[in-house]
């Protein structure tokens, strides 16, 4: 029997004075070759490499460190590791970093300013240098710290003077600062929130200790100064989620229209906080943060924010860092980044007149002391018009219609920052009572794809201006790429009458339709309500659209017609918002088995908000398609296009669709409904 023993035989390493007997020239010269000097002779380095490559020498690493007395590492110090913003510039650290041959070790310092000047320093001793990010230490601490740790680089905070100057001497500070101009982040902020309508607002505070927290309240102080009017009050939070979340309560207790939180970590936890309690963003209250995080673009709704370059303040921190290090060079010693508003759905217009009944709210009595539904005021009750005027007026970024007293009563949005997965669209949202009672939703949690009043079609020719999901028989609902858009041209507001022109594109650009749209708005004429002596007013809004199908001929579908039976949903759209109740009235009578399907002239929806009751009567003009209705599910309704059957329209042919709207601040009765329908058309 033969038995092979394998011996791993390992072959002698390359050693630098091999390559130098190679080469005929010292150990010195293979090193300086080796480490890139350009003190060796062209021709002499170019014999020194052909003989390390012919040796297959490669230089250690550790050697070459110890030679040269670094690590080639650095530390990062950060609060939070698990904050998304300082995870960003830590990779842009690193991406910067790793291009000059350095690793980069991470500190967490746990948002405890006691232990920071202990870890940086324990991190200091194990590697050449220091990037501190947003320290929470006091200036002082941070200015005897600063000499101590050098070379270092500090971001989010101003490097202050060393001990004993209190920045009387023209010197310059120990070490560069780049920092982010986080007032006027804030500035922007309430800007955008107060061109909303939005008048009473709170700011949910970071860490007391942030200096990037107290740039923030700088700024709102700044934009207070071009605001008198404006109350804003500061609610202490913190940095995370669960912070944001905590401050719920306290957010609606201040019945405040709009948030601003310290960041997108603070904002989502007030948000989930905020839907658990019922309240609707931004229907309700708008909410906005700060950082512009990855997932702020994909929260519910998408969170408005101010955009932050995480990442290329990483790579700067690394440029300025490795300039330190090079006693050769002059690095900046501050650098401030701009930031970016990014208006998304978490923010829209300020509710006018009382607030929804919230959660918190019941605790407070109505006509109560502070309580903004006084026994003057009450809930529901219509506030008789000063004048009869009726008006479409330019705001900063849509159009307002303003009724009897300059009320606003209707906002027009371009639909410019709908998702394009919602088919973008113009709509009216929110549509008021003359008691200020919202009549619309835009955005809901049930169907993000549901904005206000419009024009909404699920297929026209295979593209979707509904949003969401499309229909497949056989299939169910399934997400496609098949979201059109419609874009508004040649808007023209005259008086109480808006005309514009909208064309609706395919979801590849291409032009289907051109639509000629008319809305008209009128005070309707009181009239008496004989069963309890009551006197109703209320206006009305008129919208008259013309298909055309110029592009070709059209084949207009819905999902009944695809395979779904009674989803003949498809048209002009009123979605309404939910309330404590919900009843709907037509011809058949009440209830929406009655109402769906159903071609009665008119519908009413009869809610109550609270104790305020709203009735809107939607009437069609000329012959009465049959009506897509919701009020169990959620509160809906249009005359659907395409309720069992495709709807075609020739080349060159057109379709008219209209719908005439009656808001009232009052319960109506199927009888007042029926001789309102009658008026109005």
């Amino acid at each position: 029997m033969v038995y092979l023993h394998h011996v791993n035989i390992r072959r002698p390493a390359v050693t630098i004075g091999d390559v130098a007997t190679a080469a005929g020239v010292s150990r010195a010269t293979v090193s300086r070759v080796m480490n890139g000097r350009s003190t060796v002779a062209a021709d002499i380095a170019e014999r020194v490499r052909e003989a390390a490559e012919s040796l297959s020498y490669r230089p250690s690493t550790a050697a070459r460190n110890l030679a040269l007395g670094r690590t080639r590492t650095v530390a990062l110090v950060m609060p939070d590791v698990g904050n998304p913003v300082f995870q960003q510039i830590l990779h842009g650290v690193m991406a910067a970093a790793d291009q000059d041959g350095y690793r980069v070790l991470v500190a967490d310092t746990a948002e405890d300013q006691s232990q920071e000047a202990a870890i940086a320093l324990e991190a200091r001793l194990r590697c050449d240098a220091l990037v501190l990010v947003s320290p929470r230490m006091p200036d002082a601490d941070l200015a005897r710290l600063v000499p101590d740790v050098e070379p270092v680089v500090v971001l989010n905070r101003q490097v202050p003077p060393p001990p004993g100057q209190n920045g009387r001497t023209g010197r310059a500070p120990a070490a560069p600062s780049l920092v982010v101009d986080y007032e006027d982040a804030a500035v922007q902020v309430i800007e955008h929130l107060v061109s909303l309508g939005h008048r009473r607002l709170v700011y949910l505070a970071g860490p007391g200790a942030s200096a990037s927290d107290a740039q923030r309240r700088a700024g709102i102080r700044r934009a207070l100064e071009g605001h008198p009017t404006l109350d804003v009050r500061e609610i202490p939070a913190g940095p995370d989620i669960a912070a944001g979340h905590a401050a719920t309560g306290a957010v609606l207790a201040g019945r405040a229209t709009a948030a601003v939180a310290f960041n997108d970590l603070v904002a989502f936890g007030l948000l989930a906080g905020l839907n658990e309690a019922g309240v609707a963003v931004p229907a309700d209250i708008s909410v906005a943060g700060f950082d512009d995080i990855d997932l702020a673009r994909y929260a519910t709704p998408a969170l408005t924010t101010v955009a932050v370059p995480q990442s290329e303040l990483g790579r700067h921190a690394w440029k300025e860092l490795a300039a330190v290090m090079d006693d050769d060079a002059q690095p900046a010693r501050s650098a401030r980044f701009t930031t970016e508003l990014e208006v998304r759905a978490s923010t829209g217009p300020a509710p006018v007149g009382p607030e929804r009944v919230h959660a918190t709210d019941r605790a407070v009595p109505a006509g109560a002391a502070g309580h903004p539904d006084t026994a003057g005021d009450a809930p529901g009750a219509a506030r008789p018009p000063s004048d009869t005027t009726f008006a479409w007026e330019e705001s900063p970024d849509a159009l307002v219609l303003l009724g009897p007293g300059g009320t606003p009563l209707a906002r027009r949005e371009t639909g410019e920052r709908v998702p394009p997965v919602h088919a973008p669209r113009p709509y009216l949202h929110p549509v008021h009572t003359l008691g200020g009672t919202a009549l619309t939703d835009s955005g809901p949690v049930d169907h993000r794809h549901h904005y206000g009043v419009g024009m909404a079609v699920a297929d026209v020719n295979g593209t979707s201006h509904w949003g969401g999901r499309t229909f497949i028989e056989h299939v169910g609902p399934t997400l496609l790429q098949n979201h059109g858009r419609q874009v508004a041209r040649d808007l023209r507001p005259d008086g109480d009458t808006l005309t514009e022109t909208v064309t609706w594109l395919d979801e590849h650009g291409g032009r289907q339709l051109v639509e000629d749209r008319r809305v008209t708005a009128r005070l309707l004429a009181p009239f008496q309500d004989v069963t309890a002596d009551i006197t109703h007013t209320g206006w009305v809004l008129d919208w008259r659209s013309v298909l055309h199908a110029s592009d070709g001929p059209l084949e207009i579908r819905s999902p009944a017609t695809n395979g779904r039976p009674g989803a003949g949903y498809g048209g002009l759209f009123w979605r309404l918002p939910i309330a404590d109740e919900t009843r709907v009235l037509s011809v058949g009578g009440e209830g929406e088995t009655l109402a769906h399907g159903s071609s009665s002239p008119w519908l009413a929806f009869v809610q109550r908000h609270g104790d305020r009751p709203t009735t809107l009567v939607l009437a069609q003009p000329g012959t009465a398609r049959p009506w897509f209705a919701r009020s169990a599910e959620y509160p809906g309704a249009c005359p659907a296009l395409a309720w069992d059957a495709p709807l075609l329209v020739p080349d060159g042919g057109a379709v008219q669709v209209g719908l005439v709207a009656a808001l009232f601040d009052a319960e109506l009765g199927p009888a007042e409904a029926a001789a309102v329908a009658g008026a109005i058309v």
